[in-house]
């Protein structure tokens, strides 16, 4: 089985709706909370990439836009996945691999 390494980390899904659903519509974070029925300062933390899309984030996301939930999950999903194969932690330099043992 071949790995795809992609290259390029992928967009976060809170840049997505800033910069093709609120920017766009001309519509403020606020005004969007209230849309969605979420916080103000929940909806900003998202837009501004500083929390993921949850699963919660995603279904409304997705009654607000018409869209499903599997866009903005698989949006949140390929990022994770990008971070964590693009990541130097040293604390997975000491995990080995599982074998059969012999009994």
């Amino acid at each position: 089985m071949t790995k795809r390494i992609r290259k390029r980390k992928p967009v976060h899904p809170g840049q997505m709706v800033k910069l093709d659903v609120l920017e766009p519509l001309n519509l403020s974070v606020t005004e969007a909370a209230k849309v969605m029925n979420v916080s103000r300062k929940h909806l900003s933390a998202f837009v501004n990439e500083r929390i993921p899309c949850s699963k919660d984030m995603a279904k409304r996301l997705a009654i607000a836009l018409g869209t499903s939930v599997d866009v903005w999950l698989g949006m949140q999903n390929a990022l994770d996945v990008w971070e964590m194969e693009n990541s130097n932690d040293d604390i997975y330099q000491s995990v080995g691999k599982l074998v059969a043992v012999n009994s």
